[in-house]
């Protein structure tokens, strides 16, 4: 098996059709910003290199990415985003690979104030609001665009009214890309493959209870937890976009790829709702749409990552296979009733919106 010895060049093809909002959001933001590689270089330090003023507040925002992974790069750049937005008023530190503690743990620093700002994941999210849920319900989304689309309605909205009942404000939803299962033994293309398999999946009871239906025997697992738990044998496999298995070298583990494309799940960008009511009404609005355009960049890195890098991962020993997608609708079908019981209306009117997004 291949591994990250030599180095692969990832070249990356625009997709306009889906990347007209990345480009609009981020055009006033372009000058000035430096390489990713420098970006990443600046997280590995724990420095962000920003506009310097003497008397500049401190923003943090925690997450469990890893500096070469994009939920943490997707933090940088919203930082920087900020610091430019803010006109250096904030000095932005980002605080990643669960430094500052795990999904749940960030999640109540947040609300009591001690953090500023979470990029978390929707499983531990939907902790606190059950509605969120309904993203990840198995097959609901066929393209990252057609789940954009009903993320930013509607349906998004709803959520994060929900979260800020809760005491959160949501400031942008970042991506967390359409999901692929990996073994480490053997490939996966129906549900008979997965029968019994010990699959990790995150904190997330929909994810949980589709895989259990798929008849797989999964099993939470924090994010930062995972290499480890894989190497020793713990799980055979798990389930992730390729940018993530990218990211953290899974495939060096689990070089096993299946292209289920199972479900979606999306990073959803937390505020503090005590320290958003802090600020000034030109603050909030101009870390809001840094947020939106870090999205847009977020987003963006995910859509070609998902077209690019499954050439990459094959050249570094990863074997793909396309599996039985009917089998696998008809397996996870009734997780559909479960959660409409659950949470009410909101699986039908998310249902409707997908139907509706797809169609155009």
């Amino acid at each position: 098996m291949k591994g990250h010895n030599k180095k692969t060049e990832i070249r990356i093809t625009p997709l306009p059709w889906a990347l007209g909002p990345y480009m609009r959001a981020l055009g006033p933001y372009m000058k000035g910003l430096k390489m990713k590689r420098t970006i990443a270089a600046a997280l590995a330090i724990g420095v962000l290199a920003a506009a310097q003023v003497a008397s500049a507040a401190t923003i943090t925002i925690a997450t469990n990415g890893k500096p070469a992974q994009q939920k943490a790069i997707s933090s940088v750049m919203m930082g920087k985003l900020i610091e430019q937005a803010t006109r250096g008023k904030y000095e932005v530190k980002v605080a990643h690979s669960a430094t500052l503690g795990d999904d749940r743990q960030m999640l109540k620093s947040v609300k009591a104030g001690s953090i500023e700002i979470t990029v978390n994941s929707d499983g531990a999210v939907a902790e606190v609001v059950p509605q969120l849920n309904a993203f990840g319900l198995p097959y609901l989304f066929s393209s990252l665009p057609q789940a954009w689309e009903v993320l930013d309605g509607p349906v998004g909205d709803r959520i994060a009214e929900l979260l800020d009942d809760k005491g959160y404000v949501v400031l942008a939803w970042f991506d967390n890309g359409i999901r692929k299962i990996t073994h480490s033994k053997k490939p996966i293309a129906s549900p008979a493959d997965i029968k019994g398999m010990k699959i990790r999946t995150p904190p997330s009871q929909v994810t949980l209870d589709a895989f259990s239906a798929m008849g797989a025997n999964p099993a939470p697992l924090a994010w930062s937890e995972l290499p480890a738990a894989l190497q020793s044998g713990v799980f055979e496999g798990q389930e992730n976009p390729l940018a993530n298995i990218y990211g953290a070298k899974l495939h060096e583990l689990t070089p096993y790829i299946a292209r289920s494309n199972h479900k979606y799940e999306m990073t959803p960008v937390l505020a503090s709702k005590a320290w958003w009511n802090s600020l000034s009404d030109d603050d909030k609005k101009a870390i809001k749409r840094a947020a939106h355009a870090a999205s847009w960049y977020d987003r963006g890195s995910f859509l070609m990552q998902d077209t690019e890098l499954e050439e990459v991962l094959k050249q570094e020993g990863a074997k793909f296979n396309d599996v039985d997608i009917d089998a696998f609708k008809n397996a996870t079908a009734p997780v559909y009733a479960k959660w409409e019981k659950e949470i009410g209306d909101i699986v039908s009117n998310i249902r409707s919106a997908a139907a509706q997004a797809a169609g155009k």
